[in-house]
């Protein structure tokens, strides 16, 4: 049975050998021997074998800041493509409902603190069961609206800080109930117990407030990190804060979304087609509509995607080149940082894992300096995964598979004589031998499909 050439495609990486070895050739044309055969010596040479991985060049960091509450866009001191530092002020926003939240929560707890307790008739049970009532209600409204709240990852962080909130309401309720119940078995004076059910008002007062407070706050939006301003924001979905959802919650538990758009301005939604997606000055907001984007571009990278067939040979400082499809002809310099742990799908399909790598000069064959890259664009990684120096090697087309291994038809005493092969570093066009084969043997370079055992080769 005739063996089958060795599948060379069956890897999702192109294999590049560093050096193309110049190997004599010769053409049959005696004997039985076929005119597609060719024969050829084994050279010693430089292989090196390279891991083909689409990939896009990524920011250092980027942040999209929001409107806290909804109002009207009242400044903004930056425009697109200025730089910024970190801290500084990028835009305010006007709200009239969240200071006036502000107002509210403010004498609320005022009056918390005010209230001192008188003993004649005061109904201790009654009183801790509306506040906690009240707190409950408060609560599950705000835990609502946080689980109507699409993308996941907020939703999870808004839910976990209802959770804390309520946490720290109950270890305050508690010890005014157990003040009660002392009082009601006679073992402590009714003054405790008011003082304890105090507390737990005061708690849910100053709750309150903080929210409040820290969405007054959050009108003046200053940039979180040093980069480049980009208007408007990168994602389509909006942001909510806990504040947001305790407010609507207690406005009827609707979860606070854009406002509409005013006129050419935005909203926070996808914008109609021919309008400026931008927030201009004195358009409307709300609660969770994109002002702006920092992106930090002082260190690009790139995010490679590694079949799970070739990952295993990608390791941390592995080194290659990248080729963009923005720069045409331009190869920029590469070195892998990291490879993740968990797999995720490929765009092929199939399974595959990231890899974080750095990004830096790129030049023109020419030797012109190549342009700055864009974070997003789109690229191709040449990662070279396995080098050998000075390595026995064939041609690539010289190696098939027979009996579940690799083979190679050598000529000796004129002859095709089959012979098990142990491959090595591959190549795209040579491969390195390392048991099986010895440098100056000939072998079989072309047309091993058409070779018999036996057969009389030049």
């Amino acid at each position: 049975m005739r063996p089958t050439s060795r599948p060379r495609g069956a890897r999702t990486f192109t294999l590049f050998a560093v050096c193309l070895l110049a190997l004599g050739t010769t053409a049959a044309s005696c004997g039985d021997q076929p005119s597609g055969v060719s024969v050829g010596a084994v050279q010693r040479g430089a292989v090196a074998e390279i891991v083909d991985a689409p990939a896009s060049v990524t920011a250092r960091a980027a942040a999209t800041l929001t409107a806290p509450a909804e109002g009207t866009l009242r400044s903004l001191p930056v425009g697109p493509g200025d730089r910024v530092r970190a801290g500084q002020i990028v835009a305010v926003i006007d709200s009239p409902p969240a200071r006036e939240r502000l107002a509210q929560a403010s004498k609320a707890l005022a009056a918390a603190k005010r209230a001192s307790g008188g003993v004649g008739g005061v109904n201790l049970t009654g009183a801790s069961r509306r506040t906690d009532r009240a707190a409950q209600e408060a609560f599950e409204a705000a835990r609502a609206a946080a689980g109507r709240i699409a993308d996941p990852a907020t939703r999870e962080a808004l839910l976990k800080q209802v959770t804390v909130a309520e946490r720290q309401y109950d270890a305050a309720a508690r010890a005014a109930d157990e003040a009660i119940r002392a009082v009601q078995r006679g073992v402590a004076g009714l003054s405790s117990a008011v003082g304890a059910l105090g507390a737990a008002q005061r708690m849910q007062a100053q709750q309150a407030y903080d929210l409040a407070k820290s969405t007054v706050d959050a009108l003046t939006l200053r940039a979180p990190i040093a980069g480049v301003v980009q208007l408007g924001g990168v994602t389509g979905g909006a942001q909510t804060s806990l504040s947001d959802l305790l407010n609507a919650a207690g406005a009827g538990g609707a979860v606070p979304g854009p406002a509409p758009a005013a006129a050419g301005g935005a909203s926070g939604g996808a914008p109609l087609p021919g309008v400026d997606g931008a927030v201009p000055v004195g358009g409307q907001v709300g609660a969770g509509t994109a002002v702006l984007t920092i992106v930090d571009t002082r260190e690009l990278g790139l995010l490679a995607e590694v079949d799970e067939t070739d990952v295993l040979l990608v390791t941390p400082g592995a080194t290659g080149t990248v080729e963009l499809d923005a720069a045409t002809g331009a190869t920029y310099e590469t070195r892998v940082r990291a490879v993740d742990v968990l797999p995720t799908q490929s765009s092929r399909g199939g399974v595959a894992y990231k890899v974080r790598l750095t990004l830096g000069p790129g030049k023109y064959p020419d030797g012109r300096a190549a342009p700055t890259p864009r974070p997003g664009m789109s690229a191709v990684a040449h990662l070279r995964v396995r080098e050998a120096a000075d390595a026995v090697t064939v041609p690539a087309a010289a190696v098939f598979s027979a009996d579940g291994g690799d083979a190679v038809w050598a000529v000796r005493d004129g002859r095709a004589t089959r012979v098990p092969v142990t491959v090595g570093v591959q190549g795209q066009d040579v491969v390195q031998i390392l048991a099986g084969l010895g440098a100056g043997e000939r072998v079989v370079v072309r047309g091993a499909d058409q070779v018999r055992d036996g057969q009389s080769l030049s």
